[in-house]
């Protein structure tokens, strides 16, 4: 069995890989080993690794599963103790895996955890897509120490302290093999977007812990698959977002929050169309509720299992107030800010 197995998925991503594998070569090797798990790209990726990456391990997949069920694929044809899910565009630091590696090793009933994540294009900047860990509100808003909403902060050391969190940014996640099993891996029926979440929820569901170690820190260009403004990112985060809920939300929140999400889904759709003139995002916003609406029934035995093996449904790090309140109406606009 391997230590560490560093996971890079790729979809035509050839010139992420050209331009930030090498770092994660020069800084990785002696700790982990480098796989690329390839979703079928028809760009010029496969030649690439190798004529210029040999040393990389090379996972080819039949087709694009998507984030969640191509990492599922590839990470059961790997045996470690760890896996690290690491984003094609991510450049890392020299001794970035200590901290990580040292910490998991210490604490038996941490599940996963997270380097500080910082932007490519402002390395003083957080990154929109984890900065320095992960929470959601009562609501299902997902939001970062470092990040609410569209407002990223400057890093300024001011969360420069390991804390648990609850997710930890798919972009370069490391988890216990073990634990990753035993939860049942990324749920693939979300193909992209919330995924992490969901499972870092259901780790801490279970009494297993989160973190983030901003000791380790890495470098993430962003929105590598799909831009920001774009109606089907909109609609998977919808679509998952409420289906994670579903999933993973104690029985005596479930009718409240779904009811709240029902109204507050809508005005932001009405919004998106009055307040910017963006028909595509309305448009996916109703048709992530219809799909959530037709398939939710699917997700009843998922439900059920989450409930029965669930060791602790008060969970500190999903916030009891509402992250909309707090931004738009308070002002709040940094963590630190937040009750």
């Amino acid at each position: 069995m391997e230590k560490l197995a560093i996971v890079i998925l790729n979809w035509n991503g050839a010139h992420m890989l050209r331009q930030y594998l090498p770092s994660v070569l020069q800084y990785s090797r002696e700790e982990a080993t480098v796989y690329v798990a390839d979703n079928a790209s028809t760009d010029d990726s496969l030649q690439l690794l190798e004529a210029h990456f040999p040393e990389v391990r090379l996972i080819r997949l039949d087709r694009n599963w998507g984030f969640a069920e191509g990492y599922n694929r590839a990470l059961a044809q790997i045996d470690a103790q760890y896996y690290l899910l690491l984003n094609s565009d991510i450049e890392v630091t020299h001794h970035w895996l200590t901290p990580l590696l040292e910490f998991m090793d210490t604490h038996e009933t941490v599940a996963a955890c997270q380097p500080k994540l910082l932007a490519m294009h402002d390395r003083d900047m957080f990154e929109y897509a984890g900065a320095s860990g992960g929470y959601i509100d009562r609501y299902g808003y997902p939001f970062c120490r470092g990040r609410l909403f569209d407002t990223v902060e400057r890093d300024n050391g001011q969360y420069d302290y390991a804390t648990p969190v609850l997710w930890a940014t798919g972009a370069a996640l490391l988890v216990r093999a073990r634990i990753y099993k035993e939860v049942g891996g990324l749920d693939a029926r979300f193909f992209a977007h919330n995924e992490e979440i969901d499972l870092c929820w259901r780790m801490r569901l279970r009494g297993y812990k989160v973190y983030c170690l901003p000791e380790s820190q890495v470098y993430h260009v962003g929105g590598g698959t799909l831009p920001k403004a774009n109606p089907m990112k909109t609609y998977l985060n919808f679509r998952n977002n409420l289906t994670m809920l579903y999933k993973c939300l104690p029985e005596s929140d479930l009718r409240h929050v779904m009811r709240w999400r029902w109204w507050l889904d809508y005005l932001a759709a009405w919004q998106m169309l009055l307040l910017k003139g963006n028909v595509g995002d309305f448009k996916a916003v109703y048709r992530a509720r219809r799909d959530f609406k037709r398939w939710r029934n699917d997700f009843k035995a998922d439900r059920q299992q989450i409930q029965q093996t669930m060791v602790k449904a008060d969970i500190a790090e999903r916030r009891p107030f509402s992250l909309l309140w707090q931004y738009y109406v308070k002002g709040r606009k940094h963590f630190s800010q937040l009750p």
